[in-house]
């Protein structure tokens, strides 16, 4: 039989192709990206969780500045109907701001519930600015500072060096304070880049156009101005290299929460890197198969975080590390206009993933909000 006459073959020609929206035009006029939200007729079941199945460490908090007794009451009050043990909080301050709020938790009585990071000033760094900026660092931790962070993603994209260009994320003029934060034992907590459809053209082929369309200042697409994702990926990495003693937390899954397998690479040659799931929450949810199985993985390596301070959005990170849901919404619908489901973790990964690996790595962390194993 010729392959011209196989059945098979002529069945398959027969097919019409896939088609497209853009095969036909609409007959009504056709509603904006942003006035399109259909309602799901799926019904399937549901399993709400407005309170973590363990008390969980926030290590990316973004409360607001705990320097009074009314604030540090609200954010405590939240925190408890949340099942939330300790907030870090990474606003990251230093000097007075810093020890005011630190003195601050202590007289409301709420000492085991917050930790506090440091900050540095990387916006402009001149020769020199290494020893000062570590010697600062000696004096935070001294006051009480139990890591660096937020260090945000000013560093690498507009962070300017002594000649006025880029600062680059492996400059060595700031080895020595890396290797402070190793000597003291703190963890140094960065968030470099953004998601990585961020540097890419905006075209309609961009998943996340909405959102960049939205805040033009979440476009890094102009290479006059910005490098790129890749550029910013490789200097992290030879950061992390030179600096093997230094314990790294990487800011939402260090953007490669929509590809993981480069996420498990970084974790495979660098067991001094750690990660945290702040504010990429639409990426694991549509992935949750391959997402549970890299966390049972790397369950040691994995910690808990939030970013923005808004209680009635961490329900929707325990629904989907606790359950087995299935399709049901986002909490943003500029960051995602698809539905997550559930990863269903395992009791003895959830526990690593909310508390046990915060407490690890990070000093001084308060004992009494958490089970004792």
């Amino acid at each position: 039989m010729s392959f011209r006459h196989h059945p098979l073959l002529v069945l398959t020609l027969a097919l019409p192709a896939c088609l497209h929206a853009q095969d036909r035009e609409p007959t009504i006029p056709p509603p904006s990206i942003v006035e399109y939200h259909p309602r799901s007729r799926l019904v399937v079941p549901e399993h709400l969780v407005p309170r973590a199945k363990y008390p969980a460490v926030d290590v990316h908090g973004h409360p607001p500045l705990l320097n009074d007794a009314a604030t540090i009451s609200r954010v405590v009050a939240a925190m408890d109907s949340l099942n939330l043990g300790v907030i870090v909080q990474a606003i990251g301050t230093s000097g007075e701001r810093l020890t005011r709020q630190i003195e601050a938790v202590k007289a409301a009585g709420q000492a085991d519930r917050f930790v506090f990071f440091t900050t540095l000033d990387l916006g402009f760094v001149q020769r020199g600015d290494g020893q000062r900026l570590a010697e600062q660092l000696r004096r935070d931790v001294a006051a009480g500072a139990v890591g660096i962070g937020e260090i945000n993603k000013g560093f690498g994209l507009s962070a300017r060096g002594p000649d006025g260009s880029r600062l680059h994320l492996d400059d060595p003029e700031l080895d020595v304070v890396w290797e402070t934060a190793a000597d003291l034992g703190i963890p140094v907590f960065i968030h470099t880049a953004d998601p990585a459809a961020f540097f890419e053209p905006l075209d309609f082929t961009n998943e996340r156009w909405l959102e960049m369309a939205l805040f033009p200042n979440r476009q890094f697409n102009d290479r006059s101005r910005f490098p790129t994702f890749e550029t910013l990926m490789a200097e992290r990495e030879r950061l992390i290299a030179k600096h093997p003693r230094t314990t790294w937390i990487l800011a939402h899954l260090g953007w490669y929460a929509d590809d993981l397998g480069k996420l498990g690479q970084l974790f495979d040659r660098y067991p001094n890197v750690t990660a945290e799931v702040g504010a990429i929450l639409y990426d694991l949810g549509r992935q949750p198969r391959t997402a549970r199985d890299f966390f049972v993985k790397y369950q040691d390596r994995l910690l808990f975080g939030k970013d923005s301070f808004r209680p009635e959005e961490y329900p929707y990170y325990w629904r989907v590390f606790e359950t087995e849901d299935e399709y049901f919404d986002y909490y943003r619908d500029y960051h995602a206009f698809w539905k997550l489901y559930g990863m269903g973790l395992p009791d003895p990964v959830l526990r690593k993933l909310y508390y046990g690996n915060a407490l690890r790595i990070i000093p001084n962390m308060p004992r009494r909000p958490f089970p004792v194993r």
